[in-house]
């Protein structure tokens, strides 16, 4: 066996056996916003200082105090995210050119959306929502060149959301709110059969040769007729909290607080291996001399921390007619730097660890509300959005996002007083994200290079209903 290509297979057996864990943490890194269809409308420019709806239990359960009686909403939106792969130099393990078609990864979701408010006596107000604040569906087609990297990743969360308000003051109200918070994930990818079975046989102590992986019929590197494939399944139930102040500057400003806090999602759940028949015995091989489990089917367990937001938002009657709305959100993102996985049956003391290098972020927002009349309003905003990914070489293909600006329409309509609709409207532009990944064990020492070419589009629609 040559030089290079031990060096390219240096790989533990432990992190061989976990090819599909890392890809946990970079799941759960994919936020959603999309939490009302009113706040749509104006890219959710001045969302915790509006309490305009049952929405700001979300945004900031402070709000809730601008709400007379009792109010619930129902949401929508439909997610239509664009994501085509260019290929540009991708490589296996020994640096050849890696075979396989482009791919899309896009994935059309939908986000419900669902909240009640009610006013008490004094001055007393509760509210709950239902919500989805993490979610992510990429889908690439069967032999494309990142499969190494991912094929299918889908994560859903949903999120409930008991409130409670209450003016502390003329132009002071606090709230508090408790998240209880479930996630659920799967996430798959391609195995290079003939660089796992090199890999086992260079940690064999000579047991295995390279040549008696030729012998089984792994012909080489690449040869997607040949890949095996593993799939991660999991979920987790957390519980977190938020809160907000809303300061009444006087009956046309006002100024919302609002602070989020990160939640540490526990998930468990079970790495299902689909090996190619001529790499499960030597799978099997390596399992029983070592007393681990190698490539074989077993329980995960991964420790995520998704990250705190803090939110301050303006808004400000200028005219007649016309609101002005500002808002700057701080996401923590860095949370998930490292993240530690254990898999059952693995080496005590060994667990690998992530490091995922993810920065803070920044979204910076302004919009306009125009009440026409009693009943019709319309909004607009632009928002922008940046990437808490540090570079190309630490994208990943389940998530391939840049930094995003918004341009948004929305209306309001209300044809009486027990009831209103509101729709949205929002294109993202995205930068062109480059990559260069190369995601260890997890990419059979694959290297994806390319370039996604990106956008997303958000149609939202609600009705809010009043007694």
């Amino acid at each position: 066996m040559s030089t290079n290509l031990k060096n390219s297979f240096t790989k533990t057996l432990l992190a061989l056996s976990i090819a599909s864990a890392s890809s946990v943490s970079l799941a759960s890194s994919f936020q959603l916003i999309e939490q009302s269809a009113s706040g749509q409308g104006s890219a959710y420019a001045g969302a915790s200082a509006l309490g305009e709806d049952a929405s700001t239990v979300y945004f900031n359960p402070a709000g809730m105090t601008r709400l007379s009686g009792s109010q619930i909403v129902v949401a929508g939106h439909v997610i239509v995210p664009k994501a085509d792969f260019t290929n540009n130099g991708s490589t296996d393990a020994l640096g050849t050119a890696l075979n396989g078609p482009d791919s899309s990864a896009g994935d059309i979701g939908v986000v419900p959306n669902f909240y009640y408010t009610t006013e008490l006596p004094n001055e007393i107000y509760l509210g709950v929502g239902v919500n989805v604040p993490f979610g992510l569906a990429t889908d690439y087609d069967e032999g494309w060149v990142g499969r190494y990297h991912a094929l299918k990743s889908e994560i859903s969360s949903v999120n409930i959301n008991p409130s409670i308000a209450w003016k502390v003051a003329e132009k002071v109200s606090v709230g508090f709110g408790i998240s209880i918070q479930y996630m659920e994930l799967s996430l798959s990818n391609n195995i290079d059969s003939y660089g796992a079975c090199i890999n086992l046989a260079a940690s064999s102590g000579g047991a295995v040769t390279g040549a008696d992986c030729v012998n089984a019929g792994l012909t080489g590197l690449g040869v997607a007729s040949q890949d095996s494939s593993v799939k991660l399944d999991g979920d987790s139930l957390e519980l977190g909290w938020n809160a907000g102040i809303l300061y009444d500057v006087d009956d046309k400003n006002r100024l919302g607080v609002a602070y989020r806090s990160s939640i540490k999602h526990n998930v468990s759940g079970d790495a299902t291996y689909n090996l190619d028949p001529r790499l499960q015995p030597f799978a099997d091989g390596a399992s029983a001399a070592s007393g681990f489990n190698i490539l074989q089917t077993t329980t995960l367990d991964a420790a995520a921390e998704l990250p705190e937001t803090f939110s301050v938002s303006y808004v400000g009657e200028v005219a007649p007619k016309w609101t002005a709305l500002f808002d700057w959100t701080w996401t923590g993102w860095s949370s998930l730097d490292t993240i530690t996985i254990l898999q059952a049956g693995g080496v005590p003391g060994q667990e690998p660890t992530l490091e995922l290098a993810y920065k803070n972020t920044n979204r910076y927002s302004v919009g306009v509300n125009y009440q026409h009349n009693e009943k019709l309003i319309y909004r607009g905003g632009l928002a922008f959005d940046e990437t808490p990914i540090r570079s190309p070489e630490s994208t990943s293909a389940r998530i391939p996002g840049n930094d995003r600006t918004w341009l948004s329409f929305g209306v309001g309509y209300a044809p009486s007083s027990s009831w209103s609709y509101d729709v949205g409207y929002s294109h993202l532009f995205i930068s062109d994200t480059e990559i260069n990944n190369n995601g260890g064990a997890s990419s059979s020492g694959a290297t994806l290079t390319g370039s996604y070419e990106s956008s997303v589009d958000i149609f939202s629609a609600q009705a809010n209903f009043f007694f």
